[in-house]
């Protein structure tokens, strides 16, 4: 996947890379590029097996996600959209069915099925403006109800021809707690997981110290909004800054809204979701920069440990009532 420039939360730690296995307080961290992002996993108490296994699961998972794979489960889903269900993995129909879950929680502005919109604007390769037309039918290809799970076979389903899914949403944050749980089952207590702008914490440092967190500012380079004192939590961010092309003067960035077929206009810049699982952070910052402050404070509220810091188009902040200071 093509490389782009992304402002990444610091986690202002100071990593080292070490080999074999390291001693008590002292960090094994690697850092590549997988997800079209920079990706840096910092473990403590670890051995390089470990750390070599987290990044076997990351490509694994990528190869099954992956939307521009013609071999991935989702690329075997489009090739058939129209013609027959496919099997795929369990962990695809999990995230499938995950995402139906939140297309209905976010009234459908979380639409995985928004793959030829995506395709259409083709931001990740320079941006292209559509036409009316062009836009009239990539919108009349979307639709949720057109994807047909059948858990019980383990198949999945995309009723018309031309119907795609991007699980760009929810991908990273899906990956994150996977790794998580098979560094967990490897014996790993304290580690830094930071996929782009999703970080995920395992445990704290050893000394029994919390992390600290940083939630960059959109608007500054560098700037911090909070530093977080953290353990064993979740941290994303989504901007509609990060990724966007100009036509005729004006911005377009990533984050399109399924009833328009435009980029969201709600007046933000970015969100950060602070929760217990990274796939609840991934899908509740994508889909607050789709519903706006007041609808995706409501929706932050209706889960269970989950907060968010929302900056405005201004420059201003407002958070749920949970989410912490610095």
């Amino acid at each position: 996947m093509r490389k782009t420039i992304a402002l990444l939360l610091s986690t202002l730690l100071c990593l080292s890379l070490l080999g074999g296995c390291t001693k008590a307080g002292q960090p094994l961290s690697r850092t590549d590029y997988l997800l079209d992002t920079v990706v840096t996993l910092t473990l403590y108490g670890a051995k390089a097996a470990d750390l070599d296994a987290a990044f076997k699961e990351i490509r694994r998972l990528s190869d099954l996600l992956d939307a521009y794979s013609p071999f991935s489960d989702i690329g075997w889903l489009q090739a058939a959209a129209g013609v027959k269900p496919v099997a795929v993995s369990s962990e695809t129909m999990e995230l499938l069915l995950f995402a139906k879950e939140m297309y209905e929680k976010t009234d459908g502005y979380l639409d995985v099925t928004v793959g030829p919109l995506i395709d259409l604007w083709d931001i990740r390769n320079g941006g292209h403006y559509p036409t009316e037309e062009e836009l009239s039918a990539a919108l009349g290809l979307l639709g949720m109800d057109d994807l047909i799970l059948d858990e019980a076979a383990g198949t999945a389903y995309l009723v018309r021809p031309g119907m795609r899914v991007d699980l760009g949403a929810l991908a990273k944050g899906y990956i994150a707690d996977k790794v998580k749980e098979l560094l967990l089952a490897r014996g790993v207590q304290s580690a830094v997981l930071d996929l782009g702008r999703n970080i995920l914490l395992l445990g704290e440092k050893p000394g029994r110290q919390p992390f600290s967190i940083g939630v960059q500012s959109p608007t500054a380079a560098g700037e911090m909004l909070r530093v977080l004192a953290l353990r064993d939590k979740s941290l994303v961010t989504s901007g509609t800054y990060e990724r966007y092309f100009e036509h005729q003067g004006k911005r377009y960035h990533h984050v399109l809204d399924p009833f328009t077929g435009f980029p969201a206009d709600r007046g933000l810049l970015a969100v950060t979701v602070l929760s217990e699982s990274s796939l609840w952070g991934d899908a509740l910052s994508t889909a607050c920069l789709l519903l706006g402050v007041e609808r995706g404070m409501s929706l932050v509220d209706s889960i269970p440990e989950a907060e968010a810091l929302f900056v405005l188009a201004d420059g201003t902040i407002q958070t749920t009532a949970g989410f912490p200071e610095s």
